[in-house]
């Protein structure tokens, strides 16, 4: 992956307070999000990057290792210590011996990698962040999905149940290594959009179903959707309206867990009759006022 100059990517400089960072983060979030430019390889790659740049420029000790150490700024703790451990070795050599670097960060890595020194340090690449969007129903049932980062293209299960916001990893899809180390991963973000008909909780699905008043009073059948398919459902006599049924097994897919789901919860809404003629609003009124 080459270099991505975060300030640059947001449009501030190196001045800019957390403010600055904030207001330039959404405005550029904003121009280029994905539902505003659907199908748009750049624009997915721009605001795959100004969200990167953020997540760095927003977090003080981050931005303090970027700031110092520019693309290198993930390696910061690995070059401090590799450089304690460097200036020890050199102490202990006889005073004419000593080979003292530079104090910048630049004169220390080429005396720790450059040519001629016996030691060298590996170091792993640089991670990747990615977000998936996707809709509930999608992820009902496992998938497997082609994805393009960084110009390469990358082929993925995703297992029926994962939940929105879950990350996963993927090993060895990252920045390549530095001094022969392994490389980076990629860690992909889920974003599951919420469904018209069902509301997720955990593993539980709820939804709500419109019953006549005649089949809520009297009793009946009813024809339910399910994300597994159309289900009957015996109605009781006199069943209240927000009444609540459980339908065990008809919820999500737990993640992994094959063959495991959770329950779907079903809540009646009972339908009050509109336009009703004098004659039907008589039959109501003999029935509610018997006496009368």
């Amino acid at each position: 992956m080459s270099f991505i100059d975060y300030y640059q990517a947001l449009g501030i400089t190196k001045s800019a307070t957390d403010k600055d960072i904030k207001a330039a983060y959404r405005k550029m979030a904003r121009k280029y999000h994905p539902d505003v430019n659907p199908n748009d390889k750049d624009a997915q790659k721009k605001f795959q990057e100004i969200n990167e740049a953020n997540e760095v420029l927003s977090d003080p000790e981050k931005r303090k290792k970027y700031d110092q150490y520019g693309k290198d700024w993930k390696h910061a703790d690995q070059f401090q210590e590799a450089r304690q451990s460097h200036q020890r070795q050199q102490q202990q050599q006889p005073w004419g011996q000593q080979d003292f670097g530079g104090d910048d960060y630049s004169d220390f890595f080429s005396s720790m990698f450059g040519r001629g020194k016996q030691r060298q340090a590996n170091f792993k690449g640089q991670d990747f962040n990615a977000e998936l969007r996707l809709n509930l129903r999608d992820v009902y049932t496992s998938q497997k999905q082609t994805l393009t980062v960084n110009g390469k293209n990358i082929r993925l299960t995703i297992p029926a149940g994962i939940e929105n916001g879950q990350t996963i990893k993927i090993t060895g899809h990252g920045g390549p290594g530095m001094q022969g180390g392994p490389a980076g991963d990629l860690y992909i973000k889920f974003a599951i959009a919420n469904d018209p008909e069902f509301k997720r909780v955990g593993n539980d699905l709820y939804k709500t179903v419109e019953i006549e008043l005649q089949t809520a009073v009297l009793g009946g059948e009813i024809t339910v959707n399910t994300l597994s398919g159309k289900v009957k459902l015996k109605v009781n006599p006199e069943t209240q309206n927000g009444t609540k049924v459980k339908l065990k097994g008809k919820g999500f897919p737990v993640y992994k867990k094959e063959s495991h789901f959770g329950d779907l919860y079903i809540s009646y809404l009972v339908k009050i009759p509109t336009g009703l003629t004098d004659k039907q609003k008589e039959l109501f009124k003999q029935i509610f006022e018997p006496g009368k």
